[in-house]
């Protein structure tokens, strides 16, 4: 019984994996830094990384640090927005040595993704309590400056924003689907960031992507840092055909994208079709009824559903429940207007049903009201190129 058994396949491809975990050398190696000098404007906004062609690679460290420098006037300050640092990048894209796009997200969704995965903020530290019996903690708590947003800068001032990122390409360090073997000499591969060009907003517009938010919304970045290291296995297991790899985890990409739906009508369904041939993990939403200032914590929406091509509710639920389930998982909420809907025990298969749908009912929607989404998947590579949806009913 050869591997074209799939029985057979996922079990070459597991015990390949498992041999990879188990004597592989994990590595983390800096590829990557440079200083830029005011990235708000045209040039260099967009950092282009080249990986190193060396083992399996899982993912990418990245740090950002930032000066926000305040140029309000009059004395305002200006003050962290609801996703403040991690909109320290406005764009991450990733394309592998295929030239397959796997990755094309925003900040906010691979911190949301990085958060999720973790069970908690990404980046943060737990607090102890001091107040049973003294000190219980003893020193443990948040001590270091990782990811740092100040509170304030004051008028004419300047602060330090520092936000990491973890860039996955596999889906995590023991499932290996997405993992990218480098060893080759015929082929490049590219990691591009592209640093916020809009850090402050003004309080009365949109800052959903910004940084600060001020009266007036003035503010540039003065100096971006941004520092890249590589996370794979080397020293891989070999055979007497050369080295042994799981290629089913190899054929499939780790997908993280996003995109904006707009023209919402209040009280009616409105659908965004999943894209078909791929296996969704997650899907987060953000939902701004006018465009501006207008998220809310689930006023502005009757209910959230998930649909089948026959018009078949997957779920049907108040934005509550969404946020009750969000609750297990995170042991808090997202930034207001924000929902997660997770089918990561059992994902929404599109290869198998094909044209899924997800359906927002709004009780407010203005004019310019629109609903940022972030996708998880996987997907084959053989089929993504025949990935098409049908439009919406």
């Amino acid at each position: 019984m050869g591997t074209n058994n799939p029985a057979m396949a996922a079990q070459v491809n597991q015990m390949a994996r498992a041999m990879c975990l188990a004597q592989g050398v994990r590595m983390n190696q800096q590829i990557f830094a440079q200083t830029i000098t005011s990235p708000t404007s045209s040039a260099g906004a967009v950092v282009n990384v080249i990986p190193r062609n060396v083992g399996l690679i899982l993912g990418f460290w990245v740090k950002v640090q930032l000066s926000v420098h305040n140029t309000t006037g009059g004395a305002t300050a200006i003050t962290p927005t609801d996703f403040g640092g991690a909109n320290a990048l406005s764009a991450i894209q990733f394309t592998d040595l295929n030239n397959n796009v796997r990755i094309q997200t925003t900040g906010w969704h691979l911190n949301a993704i990085n958060s999720v995965k973790g069970r908690e903020q990404y980046g943060s530290a737990l607090l102890y309590s001091t107040t049973d019996g003294g000190n219980v903690s003893g020193g443990y708590g948040a001590n270091w400056t990782v990811n740092s947003v100040p509170s304030t800068i004051a008028d004419t001032a300047s602060g330090t924003v520092i936000q990491w990122y973890y860039v996955p390409l596999a889906y995590t360090e023991g499932d290996l689907r997405g993992a990218v073997y480098a060893n080759v000499v015929n082929a490049t591969m590219q990691l591009s960031l592209t640093i916020n060009t809009s850090p402050v907003a003004a309080s009365a517009a949109d800052s959903t992507l910004a940084i600060y938010k001020a009266a007036s919304g003035a503010g540039s970045i003065s100096t971006a840092t941004i520092t890249v290291y590589q996370d794979y296995l080397d020293q891989l297991p070999t055979g007497k055909q050369g080295v042994i790899l799981p290629q089913l985890d190899l054929s499939t990409i780790y997908e993280l994208k996003n995109t904006t739906f707009s023209s919402i009508t209040s009280g009616q369904d409105f659908p965004m079709q999943y894209t078909n041939f791929r296996d969704f993990l997650s899907t987060f939403a953000i939902y701004n009824n006018n465009g501006t200032t207008g998220r809310a914590a689930g006023t502005d929406i009757n209910y959230w559903a998930l649909q089948s091509a026959n018009f078949t509710n997957i779920f049907k639920v108040e934005p509550s429940l969404i946020a009750l389930k969000t609750r297990a998982i995170m042991r808090e909420d997202f930034p207001t207007g924000m929902y997660y809907f997770s089918t990561r025990h059992k994902p929404i298969a599109t290869t198998q049903y094909g044209n899924m749908e997800l359906v927002l009912n709004p009780s407010s929607a203005s004019a310019g009201a629109y609903v940022f989404v972030g996708y998880e998947d996987f997907a084959l590579t053989n089929v993504i190129t025949q990935a098409g949806s049908l439009p919406a009913a």
